[in-house]
């Protein structure tokens, strides 16, 4: 009998048709970040009750747009770029468990389905969406320059309904683009029962981050951000922005190649 491969569900004998290949997965891009308060009670009422806030600027919430290039370790996806670009924004706060401060996406929306199944599988609630930001490229006039003054603007829409619009106008070169998505991060994995009420047959809460981290200038600036609810998506009155803290641009590189367990949570494999 041929055994069946795949990292993730289909598995077929030769493993090409699952959604996703092995670790480790490579990203490059760029990352446009908004940075804000909101009233600390916002973000407790969005962690589950093993997490805690952060002990400095508990409100802090980080809206990133990211323009990414993927692959995995044979590079194949760079010759099928369908396979290998997707964006995706997210929704970043901070945590603390047993007294160590996390990051932590607590609301994401991308546009490839194998970014978002790469999102589940690292406990991120990733969702698909519609996104765009302004891009920076080397020659020609469409395109703005890295230097005070550049202008970058950004959208989020899901289900054709816009949650989230931004500006950001970089003032000059800084050390690091925010401190929100500053840590590792800190998930819950989670699968429901097929018994309904029988509980989670996956319940877990799960630490990791990046590797092989290549990281660019970053430049800092003023922001401006609206946020929206739709009657399918929950932003702008779940997390609303009371002050602008900053924006930033900066292209990044990493690498995923696993995370670690830090808590089983009561799953049950037999349910």
């Amino acid at each position: 009998m041929t055994e069946l491969k795949g990292f993730l569900a289909p598995k077929t004998p030769t493993g090409k048709s699952a959604i996703i290949p092995e670790m480790p997965w490579h990203y490059s891009g760029t990352l446009l970040t908004v940075e804000y308060l909101t009233d600390p009670a916002n973000v407790r009422a969005i962690l589950p009750p093993e997490l805690e806030l952060a002990d400095e600027e508990p409100g802090a919430v980080a809206l990133i747009w990211a323009d990414w290039q993927s692959c995995s370790d044979d590079f194949e996806e760079l010759l099928d770029p369908d396979r290998s670009q997707y964006m995706e924004t997210f929704v970043v706060v901070r945590c603390k468990y047993e007294g160590v401060t996390y990051s932590r996406c607590v609301a994401i929306w991308v546009t490839k389905d194998f970014a978002m199944a790469r999102g589940w599988f690292q406990g991120y609630p990733k969702k698909l969406g519609s996104m765009h930001a302004t891009r920076v490229y080397n020659r020609g006039k469409a395109t703005p320059t890295l230097e005070a003054g550049a202008k970058f603007g950004a959208s989020l829409a899901a289900y054709d309904h816009r949650l989230a619009s931004a500006k950001v106008t970089l003032t000059g070169p800084v050390e690091s683009n925010g401190f929100v998505n500053g840590h590792k991060m800190l998930h819950n994995r989670w699968v429901p029962s097929i018994t309904p009420g029988a509980g989670n047959s996956l319940d877990q809460l799960i630490t990791m981050g990046g590797v092989d981290l290549d990281l660019g200038q970053a430049w800092g600036g003023t922001a401006e951000l609206t946020l929206s609810d739709s009657q399918w998506d929950e932003l702008g009155s779940i997390l609303p922005v009371e002050k602008i803290l900053g924006g930033y641009f900066r292209e990044v590189g990493t690498t995923f190649n696993g995370g670690t367990l830090v808590a089983d949570l009561g799953s049950n494999p037999s349910i």
